[in-house]
């Protein structure tokens, strides 16, 4: 290093003095500021651009956030908003079935004087199975419902038998099931017969009409009621309406496909009939 100095220290010297003098006319002749300033900003303006351009991404994400947090925060009021109104039209629309329901089974009261106490009891399963068609009601024997007791609709339509009831429930087996069977007459012709569930029509959602009399001139759309035969049921509930004739396997004789009056799958509300009167 010493050898360094001692060959080279004149051309040392001699630079050291021309960058001071370049300096010196140079801070003289500048408007704005010192070369060494100047330089310092040269070098500095590359990293100021990237600060400026960093800076203004991050305030553009953060508005971004921002943004789209009260736009979700929105959606969700919306949402909560839409659920409500759901609730209230489907609270609306199941007072509208209730109030329908009452005004038809008022208009029965009126017209069958024989059905003397009703129950009514909302539907609150609806069972489906290939084996069995059944619903269940929130009503039970703390209400006076008892095995046996005849299920209608608003309208006297005949839904079905109550098979089994616990203290506030019971299970109603509809007229399709293969269990049922009851006395039934040909409302036009007065042709009595046998309103029973069928295993190959119960997918149908039908039931046969069996031991018709043979000299029977049954119509399509004709009308099934209760026979009300054997004090059982009440008469001339409607099952349903023939819907064909047909001839069983051995050909000997003729049996009706009946398709029952009612909907069992859009059931809502139905009166258990406890008891009633016969009229003769």
């Amino acid at each position: 290093m010493k050898d360094f100095f001692k060959h080279n220290g004149l051309w040392i010297l001699f630079a050291t003095a021309v960058v001071a003098v370049a300096l010196a006319v140079l801070s003289v002749f500048s408007a704005t500021s010192s070369p060494l300033v100047n330089a310092l900003h040269t070098v500095a303006a590359p990293f100021r651009s990237a600060y400026t351009a960093v800076t203004g991404w991050l305030e553009d994400k953060q508005n971004y956030y921002a943004d789209n947090k009260a736009l979700k925060e929105e959606l969700e009021d919306l949402q909560r908003q839409l659920a409500q109104m759901e609730q209230t039209v489907r609270q609306a629309e199941s007072a509208l079935e209730e109030n329908a329901f009452l005004r038809d089974l008022l208009d029965l009261r009126q017209q069958r004087r024989d059905l003397s106490d009703f129950e009514t009891a909302a539907v609150t399963e609806h069972p489906v199975t290939n084996w069995t068609s059944s619903l269940t009601l929130n009503k039970g024997t703390d209400h006076g419902v008892e095995v046996g007791d005849c299920v209608i609709d608003g309208n006297g339509n005949l839904v079905g038998l109550i098979q089994a009831a616990g203290s506030n429930w019971s299970t109603v087996l509809t007229v399709v099931d293969t269990d049922t069977s009851l006395g039934a007459k040909v409302f036009r012709t007065g042709d009595l017969g046998v309103a029973a569930g069928d295993f190959s029509l119960m997918g149908e959602n039908c039931l046969r009409l069996n031991y018709l009399p043979s000299d029977a001139q049954l119509l399509s759309g004709d009308l099934v009621v209760t026979s009300g035969l054997g004090g059982y049921l009440p008469p001339d509930l409607v099952i349903g309406s023939i819907r064909e004739i047909r001839t069983d396997a051995s050909g000997a004789a003729s049996y009706a496909v009946v398709e029952p009056a009612v909907d069992f799958s859009q059931l809502t509300e139905v009166c258990i009939i406890r008891s009633f009167e016969i009229v003769t």
